[in-house]
């Protein structure tokens, strides 16, 4: 099968591939975030302000470009044409990396599973460009605030995880994956029995035809 070139790593490499989470930001005090939105919002060129409100909690945009290898799977509708586009979302300081991706693929009608994509940032340094996955439990309006309104500084992307970053996938699809190799090496063993099995017999009966008196 073509996903087996996929499944060379053991299941104790699986564990250790996985990427630990991060910690989460330190976050600003009221009087801060209150400077932080209005400086903020004087260097916004494009009307996406950002919102204080008077419990703290900020909202605001945010947009990702989306990066999808391949087609998504649809709820039986036709799929909205993602790939390289820009979206613009409205979230909140509360929202979480992963109610971020959740998001996206729901307005794209995507029913594949949200752990099977990733959200980075993308940072401009010196010429240079990183891009650095986010933890689940991350806040993307948290690091536009922090890091201004310029994407070229600070851009945010959608993308399917890598092959072999084996948290993707659920704990029963895995457990299938094993019982698919258990069996396809029973099947295997079973087929190289047989083949040795019919040699022997080949040699065995070459050998008695040999010790024959002429």
């Amino acid at each position: 099968m073509h996903w087996l070139s996929s499944l060379d790593k053991t299941v104790g490499e699986f564990f250790t591939d996985v990427e630990k989470e991060k910690e989460t930001h330190n976050y600003l005090s009221k009087e801060e975030i209150k400077e932080k939105v209005h400086k903020y919002n004087l260097a916004v060129t494009d009307k996406l302000k950002m919102t204080l409100n008077s419990n703290g909690i900020y909202t605001g945009f945010i947009k990702v470009q989306m990066e999808l290898c391949k087609p998504s799977q649809t709820a039986g509708k036709p799929a909205l044409s993602s790939n390289g586009c820009m979206n613009t979302l409205h979230i909140s300081s509360t929202n979480t990396v992963g109610e971020v991706i959740e998001a996206l693929l729901k307005k794209f009608l995507v029913t594949e599973s949200p752990t099977k994509f990733a959200l980075y940032k993308r940072c401009h340094r010196e010429d240079q460009v990183y891009a650095c996955k986010l933890s689940d439990r991350e806040h993307p309006l948290y690091l536009r605030l922090v890091a201004g309104p310029r994407t070229d500084t600070l851009s945010f992307v959608l993308r399917e995880h890598e092959i072999g970053e084996w948290e993707a996938f659920s704990l029963p699809e895995l457990q299938n994956f094993l019982r698919i190799l258990d069996k396809e090496e029973d099947e295997q063993l079973q087929n190289l029995k047989e083949r040795y099995a019919a040699y022997r017999h080949k040699l065995e009966e070459a050998l008695s035809q040999a010790w024959k008196p002429g």
